[in-house]
């Protein structure tokens, strides 16, 4: 059976990442783009870096152009965007896709460990259901990546333990993440 640390990403250089070099830390999996209405998560996110990085966080931050064409720019150009407007100190990967015939099979991974499970309630919540049931209405019954930002939270023994959606409550997400740090 897989584990986590089978997989490898692509750096933006073009250099290899095996998962395996994050045995024992916690790593939070997020894919990414620089113009959504999510982008600002990039802010608790690199909070988040900035306080546990040393108890072994990780973040495997994959930019995405698949939803709605909010990450066009070069990997380098969202590489200093990130630097400059959130000052992120993770590293960014190479641009992949999160879906379909061409999708990373980390993310083939991570979703037959964690479905689509829902956005939750709430504004946001309503509002993605509203714009993914005029593009699929049967946007439920699978596990593909809805939009950027969703998260997988994995543990010190790589299990995906969370899956969450860009819409679920950033604080929760600290709190949950902190709890492995407790």
């Amino acid at each position: 059976m897989a584990s986590i640390y089978d997989y490898e990403l692509e750096r933006a250089d073009g250099s290899r990442f095996s998962l395996a070099e994050n045995k024992e830390k916690v790593m939070i999996i997020v894919n990414t783009a620089t113009g959504c209405g999510f982008t600002p998560h990039y802010e608790p996110l690199e909070a988040l870096y900035e306080k546990y990085h040393e108890q072994g966080l990780e973040i495997i931050d994959i930019p995405c152009n698949q939803f709605a064409g909010q990450a066009p720019e070069s990997d380098q150009e969202i590489h200093e965007f990130c630097q400059l407007k959130y000052h992120t100190q993770f590293e960014q990967f190479k641009k992949s896709e999160v879906n379909g015939d061409h999708q990373l099979d980390l993310y083939r991974y991570l979703k037959s460990q964690k479905g689509f499970e829902g956005f939750g309630k709430g504004p946001k919540a309503l509002a993605m259901s509203a714009l993914l049931l005029k593009m699929d209405r049967n946007y439920k019954k699978n596990p593909d990546i809805k939009w950027n930002f969703t998260k997988f939270l994995v543990d010190r023994d790589g299990n995906v333990i969370g899956r969450y959606e860009p819409t679920y409550d950033m604080g929760k997400f600290a709190e949950e993440v902190g709890r492995l740090f407790s």
